[in-house]
């Protein structure tokens, strides 16, 4: 009996994490990953769009071709895919099974159409956390910034914030993402908290 209590295993999660352009998310989950004790693997997308200051080739995104993508989406070396204002995207495939084999969980970073395909494949498998900035007025703000001045992206952008903000309802939890440094403690719990919650679920 005591050795069945001690020594409870739990099955590895997805953790999913999407939010608006200007968010935040990206920020939250690399402070997320720099916390050895979370212990998450992490996955790197693909992408055919190009490099952006002070990004790097695999540590920000995989950066190929529109053909090399074109020829994984064939082969199925993706587990979600999409396209998003031009430009393509995918969550390596191996790299999520590998470390749901090795129970290992991972952080995945995923607009909102790619967080659904990953909610279709795992139901059980995956938490899902969505990223707002505090106020709406902010939120636009910061998509103007990334819009850079151009009317067109910044309508395309605006529509997609709306799209992506519709979804919210469909995700397990929601963070207020006012301060950086709250937001990571916020997540770091939900985290530790389902990690517990699924042990038990387990058994």
């Amino acid at each position: 009996m005591w050795n069945k209590v001690v020594s409870r295993k739990r099955k590895a999660l997805i953790w999913v994490v999407s939010g608006p352009s200007g968010s935040g998310k990206t920020t939250l989950c690399q402070e997320l990953l720099a916390k050895k004790h979370i212990n998450l693997a992490r996955s790197v997308s693909c992408t055919t769009r190009s490099l952006k200051k002070g990004e790097k080739n695999h540590r920000d995104y995989n950066f190929i071709s529109k053909d090399e993508f074109l020829k994984r989406i064939k082969r199925g070396a993706f587990v979600e895919w999409k396209e998003v204002f031009g430009n393509l995207y995918g969550t390596p495939k191996k790299l999520v099974y590998d470390s749901l084999k090795n129970n290992r969980d991972i952080l995945l970073c995923l607009d909102v159409k790619g967080a659904q395909e990953i909610k279709k494949k795992f139901p059980d498998r995956s938490v899902f956390i969505f990223v707002v900035p505090p106020t709406e007025k902010e939120l636009i703000q910061r998509t103007r910034i990334r819009a850079r001045e151009d009317k067109e992206e910044m309508r395309k952008r605006l529509a997609f914030v709306k799209t992506e903000l519709s979804f919210a309802k469909k995700y397990d939890y929601i963070i207020v993402n006012d301060d950086i440094s709250q937001a990571v403690k916020e997540l770091e719990s939900i985290i530790i908290a389902k990690g517990l919650e699924n042990v038990l679920h387990t058994n």
